[in-house]
């Protein structure tokens, strides 16, 4: 009875062993599985601009600062006439023999009304002075490349429009359009403000997804899992357009319109 006592017992504890080690086998371990890194996809800069290049700052009224701001009725006119003189020499394609004609046309239609505004003008700036470095500041505002292409397009369709004007109107006329060719450089510094906002966002502004649980079988040769690295953000720089003719404008005031011979 004994022995029989002794064997029951004996396979008793084989049989916990047993199971012991099945279980050891079957019970699945838990791994936990690092989540991939965030992808940040960096936008191009506006076409004419690159990384850092220095624009205006906004207004307290949301707009940028021009030398075509606050200006007086006469200055209105003398910009204006400026801007579409920039044009007339810059602006180069296939109809900028009809730019420099329609040009043209507006200083013998608008004689009279230009060299009114002209010599209120110097008048204006005849107790403060600065008037040649003013109008170098206006040549050289509207001879920026980045803007080229917009402001080009945007001249052309107001030179087209200034063949019905007669003179009483070109003040008012003036006053309408200067806005559309000031627009060709404050549009693009939104453009530029919009991408330099979102070019560089930080970890806070992308977390990081949850980790990834798994279940897997516990091996003793398993390799841990490699870490991947950060892809790094690379930005193109993209150079500055050129003027067609290779170089800005810097003119300072055009000659003072002559009166017409009474002859």
């Amino acid at each position: 009875m004994r022995s029989i006592r002794l064997s029951a017992s004996a396979l008793l504890l084989a049989g916990v062993a047993l199971i012991d080690g099945c279980a050891s086998h079957r019970l699945p371990s838990v791994a936990t599985v690092a989540p991939p890194p965030v992808a940040i996809v960096a936008t191009a800069p506006p076409a004419g601009s690159y990384p850092g290049m220095p624009i205006p700052q906004r207004l307290a009224d949301g707009s940028y600062d021009t030398p075509n701001r606050t200006l007086t009725p006469a200055a209105v006119v003398w910009h204006f006439r400026a801007g579409l003189n920039v044009a007339a020499l810059a602006c180069r394609g296939p109809g900028d023999a009809v730019v420099a004609a329609r040009y043209n046309a507006i200083l013998a239609r608008q004689r009279s009304v230009l060299r009114d505004a002209e010599a209120s003008l110097a008048k204006e700036y005849r107790s403060r002075g600065g008037y040649d470095h003013a109008m170098t500041v206006l040549y050289n505002f509207f001879s920026q490349g980045f803007a080229h292409p917009a402001f080009c397009s945007a001249a052309s369709q107001i030179l087209a429009e200034s063949e019905t004007v007669t003179p009483a109107g070109f003040p008012a006329f003036a006053a309408a359009r200067l806005p559309m060719l000031d627009a060709a450089f404050t549009d693009f510094y939104a453009r530029y403000d919009r991408w330099r906002a979102t070019a560089a966002p930080t970890a806070v502004a992308t977390p990081a997804p949850p980790p990834i649980v798994a279940l897997r079988t516990a091996s003793p040769r398993a390799k841990p899992a490699l870490a991947r690295s950060t892809p790094r953000i690379q930005l193109e720089q993209v150079a500055l357009l050129p003027d067609p003719t290779g170089r800005e404008v810097h003119a300072g005031p055009p000659r003072p319109f002559a009166a017409p011979s009474s002859r």
